[in-house]
């Protein structure tokens, strides 16, 4: 019975920003799961090869969370789905006296903007076919706690996770519920070579655990907020980062 609770069976997944790492992870959770994955991405080549890797039951969708027309054609394309992770992000990395109304625009158009725009088109189908679901909006311990140099990132994260919050009262009423997922360092190709220097390292041993998270470690959570398992969570931020952001200042 235990297991049965955390079955997606029956369900159909929309998974944003599946061309990179976390987004192909999460997508593969889900469909092992048992839900049928929409992957949707810019990088059509790259989510077509993993939905063909993944088999019966898994498509591709080409998806610019920036634009509005192209939101409305992918979840057309998609079919009803009633599992949204909203996982397309960016960051640019300067001090904050050095970023530009350019680099902020950028960031806070696909992580707070393209977010909103996914979940408020994606709920409404749901709640014209009378059906529930669950947003997962993928947020970070830098919606809560301060990274260095990221400024649009932080504060685009920050409000994601009051967004989460705001929907999940307004869509309770309809099944939906909207929950945050806050991942802390994650290790990725992408940022290796800094956590193998010395400074990197130095962000290593202020993380309680002493090490950083993996794309594994967001398995459990993904599934618990998805599924049935999490029936009774909506406007949660699920904090999982090895005890960095409760870490003494």
């Amino acid at each position: 019975m235990t297991a049965s609770l955390f079955s997606l069976e029956g369900s159909r997944a929309f998974v944003t920003g599946a061309s990179g790492q976390l987004g192909a992870h999460f997508a593969r959770v889900l469909h092992a799961a048992g839900a049928e994955v929409v992957l949707a991405a810019r990088r059509v080549e790259t989510i077509a090869a993993l939905a063909a890797e993944l088999g019966a039951g898994a498509s591709a969708v080409a998806l610019d969370v920036t634009d509005e027309a192209s939101i409305k054609a992918a979840l057309d394309a998609a079919g009803l789905c009633d599992i949204i992770v909203n996982n397309a992000g960016v960051a640019v990395s300067k001090p904050v006296l050095q970023q530009t109304a350019a680099d902020w625009d950028s960031v806070l158009e696909v992580n707070l903007r393209g977010c909103f725009l996914v979940a408020t088109e994606a709920a409404r189908r749901l709640v014209a076919a009378k059906r529930g679901g669950s947003i997962i909006n993928i947020a970070s311990i830098g919606g809560l706690r301060i990274l260095q140099g990221v400024a649009g990132y932080t504060a685009s994260k920050a409000g994601l996770v009051q967004l989460t919050r705001q929907m999940a009262v307004e869509l309770a009423r309809y099944g939906i519920r909207v929950n945050a997922l806050c991942p802390g360092y994650v290790a990725t190709p992408i940022n290796a070579e800094f956590f193998a220097s010395e400074a990197g390292q130095a962000v290593v041993r202020r993380v309680p655990q002493r090490r950083l998270g993996t794309p594994e470690d967001l398995t459990g959570p993904l599934l618990l907020l998805a599924s049935p398992a999490g029936a009774h969570m909506t406007g949660a931020a699920l904090v999982v980062d090895g005890g960095h952001s409760v870490n003494p200042l």
